[in-house]
């Protein structure tokens, strides 16, 4: 039975603090997440597993029903979950694997506005990176269990969704990534997230290596729900935020319905307090005796120390909409359809310029800012039935894509500017737009990734002689991937191109795609009574990097209605994305560069390339879900991902050998600003083999104190450690991962994160009480101007920019504290204030001759604590 998405306090607030809770089925009305127990042996999870549609929509718009409180009764315990099974009636801790759900309530009491953020406060095996670089800053991803966003698979209802265009082409944890956004989908069109965390390649496909998040959106036909939040990083005093969105419900027909959900999102910069050292007065006294640019301060200029504001979140308005919709076209079979759209314009922040770099367009220095116009959409079409050959069926197609314009704001093309300059087309410093003058503004570049997914999926139920329940399942799938990258005007690549950020030039440029064509089958046994058994198995071809064949074997025993014990075994891969494959990159900051090659190009290939080849893992976990008393429920995995042939950045080299390279490319720079020390030049490689292994606990504990109220205590741990199994060699026989790039990929990640809840409600009021403990990070870190240049490189040359010689840094464990208070005027009305990190804690500061230009106080690749220290705001939400 479904029921109607009204929510009071108690229903919106007591599923807040719970990280693992049991699932809402995909074919229900949207709804918190109720509590769930150990499966019970005669449940429905272990009688025979009933046919269900393959994807997470309804065909029938859910009726009107009387609002209850499905956190406190067994009726919502009837509630399944959809990803990780093909089977159905089986709740989240009735699954083989660890299933989590994350209802729309937890996500909004976390008080973080964008549904990467929320994911990241509420659940301890998610994390994001403290400030993304470039471009990568306007982009939210996610990374799970110590791996990277390419290797977590995110689902809407069931599909896949297609990755974002804007590749993350700096060196660090996330480097070369292109995940999916979750932030395109507006947070008011969530009902729940369903998170899988195992391997599931053999299910799904490409990139579930880490772990599965299947987003599944409101299809109820009735009511409506609107918030609005704002809010500010108070110590800082800027960074002001606000949202606005709203969602609600029709009838179409007698069977049918349409759900409309809209969000309208901006942020202010929110900046880092720093000193930029490059400044008079700022440079050590011993600066002209100890050798620091052999004995000459560089571009030290009477300027306002707090002139850089590199290190902040950027500028973003964001408004996004999603249209949901169902109906019935006949007897058994059903019509079905999301459609999702996004516009972002962000600007972030680059390094300060002093006025040394343009001098006649920028007297007193310039801050360039990187620009962001992005529209992402998707939309997916099906039909589904419950009979065919005694099969229920689901057809259906997908079409994604995003394209992301990135541009220049307040900068300038010194070359341009330079006496060297010239109009004459067979110069080597030939400018297409003149000499003597620069733009302020340019294009940079336009990228556009696309996905058209095709889906047709069957299952229906057998008794093996009679006596053993199953459910078989199976289907093929067609995906054609497109992306496009077109050169920007030429002021933003032409000698050296502009500063924040050079453009791609028309050597860069290009359009490429793929076909993918892929089959499964699974087939779920329960050949005792208290045993489940799980087989499933996927082929996949790909038109450019060939076949692979993939596996999964899970089980699932109850010992008793009160013990389970559950394990996994599987093989996964992650095929090297377009992006990967073909982009090209170009970054110049005040005093050096650095270039990211195509692994296809000549440029790279005389640097040691190879082409790029899948990615490959064998994953296994093993679990325990107990239930020792009543309302106290506990499950705890360990897990072991092995990883090999990773795609990182590698093949780094610096100087000369990356100036050659990266004039290979058709590029020039600007070298009489630059330091060919602080060149670099590098491209995508299987550079890594990797073993991660991990332990996740989830305890949550309900206390009834009738009049009093209830006091809901949750806690969720995740214990992860990533270790390098090898370092692979280029063509050239020189490692591929330097210290830094190691550390990246092994430590930047906390080795634990523990998130503790208490939500007590009574009356009207609830209460919020957060603690998150984020493990230590560690991290090697370039030394940079401050450094002395007298002092060698064990490995040869100088300390200061160094391919080699890095100094380690640990971020130690910080606790956070989030609290937050709300009360219910009334069953329309709830208004709450609340404070994320109430006491500002931050990251730990870096030592200044690892700060580069003073302006980065903080590791900026950490995985741990925020930047951005405390945030308080404001909220309320009405229900109609």
């Amino acid at each position: 039975m479904k029921y109607r998405h009204r929510i009071s306090l108690l229903v919106t607030t007591a599923v807040s603090v719970m990280p693992c809770m049991s699932a809402l089925a995909a074919t229900t009305t949207a709804h918190p997440v109720t509590r769930h127990h150990s499966a019970k042996p005669g449940s429905a999870a272990h009688s025979a597993a009933h046919p269900a549609a393959a994807t997470a929509t309804p065909a029938v718009a859910a009726p009107r029903k009387k609002k209850t409180d499905v956190n406190f009764t067994g009726e919502a315990e009837t509630i399944n979950v959809t990803t990780g099974t093909h089977a159905t009636n089986r709740k989240a801790r009735e699954s083989s694997s660890p299933v989590s759900v994350i209802s729309a309530a937890t996500l909004r009491h976390s008080g973080m506005m964008n549904v990467a953020d929320a994911l990241t406060r509420t659940y301890a095996s998610i994390n994001v990176q403290a400030m993304g670089a470039d471009s990568s800053a306007l982009t939210s991803s996610i990374q799970m269990r110590g791996l990277g966003p390419n290797e977590v698979l995110v689902l809407v209802d069931g599909k896949r969704r297609h990755n974002t265009a804007n590749i993350t082409a700096d060196a660090g944890p996330q480097f070369g990534s292109t995940g999916a956004d979750l932030n395109t989908i507006p947070a008011s069109a969530i009902d729940h997230i369903e998170v899988l965390e195992d391997g599931a390649a053999a299910m799904y496909g490409s990139d579930a290596i880490a772990g599965v998040v299947n987003i599944i959106t409101k299809k109820q036909a009735h009511g409506m729900h609107t918030s609005v939040q704002t809010g500010a990083n108070a110590y800082n005093g800027d960074g002001w935020q606000y949202k606005v969105d709203a969602d609600g419900g029709v009838k179409w027909g007698n069977d049918g319905y349409l759900h409309i959900s809209g969000e309208v999102y901006h942020t202010d910069h929110m900046v880092v307090g720093a000193r930029d050292h490059r400044l008079i007065g700022s440079w050590p006294n011993n600066a002209t005796t100890t050798g620091y640019y052999n004995g000459v301060v560089p571009n030290a200029m009477n300027v306002p120390a707090d002139s850089n504001k590199i290190m902040s979140t950027p500028e973003e308005t964001r408004e996004s909409l999603a249209i949901d919709f169902g109906k019935t076209i006949t007897e058994g079979v059903n019509f079905y359809g999301l459609i999702t759209y996004m516009h972002r314009h962000g600007e972030a922040y680059e390094n300060y310029r002093t006025p040394a770099i343009a001098p006649t367009m920028y007297p007193a220095g310039f801050s360039p800012l990187e620009t962001s116009e992005e529209n992402d959409y998707a939309a997916t079409l099906g039909l589904k039935g419950d009979n065919f050959f005694g099969f229920d069926w689901d057809l259906s197609t997908t079409y994604g894509a995003d394209g992301n314009k990135i541009g220049n704001k307040n900068t300038a093309n010194t070359g341009m500017l330079a006496s060297t300059c010239s109009t004459d087309p067979t110069s080597s410093y030939y400018s297409t737009d003149g000499c003597g003058w620069s733009p302020s503004s340019t294009r940079a570049e336009t990228y556009r990734m696309a996905q058209w997914t095709n889906n047709l999926d069957f299952r229906r139920q057998f008794n093996i002689a009679h006596t053993v329940p199953m459910t078989l399942a199976f289907g093929g799938e067609h995906r054609l991937e497109t992306y496009q990258i077109k050169a920007g005007t030429p002021p933003s690549y032409e000698l050296g191109g502009t500063q924040g950020y050079a453009g791609l030039g028309p050597n860069s440029a290009g359009n490429w795609s793929r076909d993918i064509w892929a089959a499964y089958v699974d087939g779920d046994f329960h050949p005792l009574k208290h045993w489940d058994l799980d087989f499933a198995g996927r082929f996949e071809h790909y038109t450019d990097v060939g076949n692979t064949e993939n596996g999964k074997v899970s089980t699932r025993y109850d010992v008793t209605s009160k013990i389970a014990l559950r394990g996994t075994i599987s093989t996964g891969f992650r095929a090297p994305t377009l992006a990967e494959q073909h982009y090209s990159a170009m970054n110049v900051d005040p005093t050096g560069a650095s270039g990211l090659l195509p692994v296809s190009s000549t440029a790279a290939r005389v640097l040691g390339a190879s082409a790029l080849k899948p990615e490959r893992s064998v994953s296994a976990s093993g679990g325990i879900v107990v239930e020792p008393v009543k309302n106290f429920h506990v499950e705890a995995d360990v897990y072991q991902i092995n990883l090999r042939d990773r795609i990182v950045g590698g093949g780094t080299v610096k100087g000369e050998s990356a100036i050659e390279a990266i004039e290979a490319m058709g590029y020039s720079l600007p070298l009489n600003s630059i330091t060919a020390d602080n060149v670099s030049a590098y491209y995508m490689t299987n550079g890594a083999s990797t073993r991660t292994q991990g332990l996740d606990i989830k305890a949550d504990y309900m206390i009834r104190f009738h009049n009093a109220g209830n006091l809901n205590l949750s806690m969720a741990l995740d214990l992860n450690r990533t270790r390098l199994h090898h370092n692979g060699t280029d063509t050239n026989g020189n490692p591929l991962l330097n210290a830094q790039n190691i550390a990246y990929i092994t430590t930047a990640y906390p080795r634990s994160k523990i998130i503790l809840n208490a939500l007590y409600t009574v009356g009207k009021w609830d209460f919020n009480v957060r603690q998150t403990r984020y493990g230590e990070t560690t991290s090697m870190l370039t030394y940079y101007d401050w450094a002395d240049k007298t002092l060698p490189c064990p490995s040869g040359g100088s300390l200061a920019y160094s391919n080699s010689c890095f100094a380690q840094f640990k971020n130690t464990p910080r606790w956070l504290t989030d609290i937050e208070v709300g009360y219910r005027f009334n069953s329309n009305w709830h208004l709450a204030i609340g404070a994320n990190n109430i006491f500002n804690v931050r990251p730990r500061r870096v030592p200044q001759v690892n700060n580069s230009r003073g302006a980065q106080i903080y590791d900026q690749f950490s995985l741990q604590v925020p930047i951005t220290g405390g945030y308080y705001y404001g909220r309320i939400n009405a229900n109609f």
